[in-house]
């Protein structure tokens, strides 16, 4: 009998070592530098419009020796981890709600489909009324671009527990709460998970927003006043170490998924 033959690196759904996946993946940004580099050095593009990644690096390497970007870098985190947390737990607890029970379906799910569809940006104005230029202006903003989509992609993670699992919860004489907490939420874990690893790359672009307009601190706010000075280098610094923060939190929760539902790659 013919052995099959191996399937190469491109081949569809061929599996990769985790080294070679490294290896892929650092290979990639490399090229990506480098053709950037090589641009700029070929005078195809003014630096004042697109600085060399080296006059970028040596940029924020100044900015991190005087506190100014690990200040900023603070602060944005910081806001990002209440106003991520706070829409997270109100989302779950209404997903939960919506997803298990019809009457709560009918009158919740289309209201937040309304809201979901409004432009983030035209609240910003108004948060600014409602709660001036604090920091919970900035945890508003988070939470009206989070919640809305992230109560209705739990509720899909809610539905997708087979109705068997909840039917043997009620065969036992499980209450509801009972159920919710010992059935529903273990069995959409992995899901729900996923969907707060999506859903936090929302949070950082909103809180960036907020401190685009109305700040005096942030990655956002160092944006804002690098662009209306011109130092490209500053602004487009800052947009990279904002790729760099979120691919992070990023791969940092994707490690954690794959430590906590283990049980999930087996299938």
């Amino acid at each position: 009998m013919a052995k099959p033959r191996k399937k190469s690196l491109l081949s569809m759904q061929a599996e990769i070592s985790p080294s070679t996946y490294l290896i892929i993946s650092v290979c990639s940004f490399a090229i990506f530098f480098a053709a950037w580099a090589l641009v700029v050095q070929s005078g195809l593009v003014r630096p004042i419009f697109l600085p060399s990644p080296v006059a970028i690096v040596a940029r924020l390497w100044a900015l991190g020796a005087d506190g100014t970007l690990f200040s900023d870098i603070a602060a944005s985190v910081y806001r990002i981890g209440i106003g991520f947390a706070v829409a997270s737990v109100s989302a779950l607890a209404v997903g939960v709600l919506i997803g298990n029970y019809k009457f709560w379906d009918a009158a919740i799910e289309p209201f937040l489909d309304f809201i979901r569809y409004m432009p983030v940006v035209a609240f910003v104005p108004l948060t600014i009324l409602w709660t001036g230029t604090t920091d919970t202006q900035k945890f508003l903003v988070i939470w009206i671009g989070t919640f809305f989509q992230q109560a209705l992609m739990f509720m899909d993670n809610i539905k997708r527990v087979p109705p068997d699992f909840i039917g043997f919860g009620r065969t036992v004489g499980l209450s509801d709460t009972k159920i919710v907490t010992k059935i529903i939420l273990p069995s959409a874990a992995p899901q729900i998970w996923d969907t707060l690893r999506i859903s936090l790359g929302w949070a950082w672009t909103w809180v960036v927003l907020a401190e685009l307009v109305a700040a005096s601190s942030g990655l956002g706010y160092r944006i804002t006043v690098a662009q209306r000075y011109f130092q490209t280098d500053t602004a487009i610094g800052y947009i990279v170490v904002l790729g760099v923060l979120g691919l992070i939190s990023d791969q940092i929760m994707k490690f954690l998924g794959k430590r906590m539902f283990r049980y999930e790659a087996k299938h």
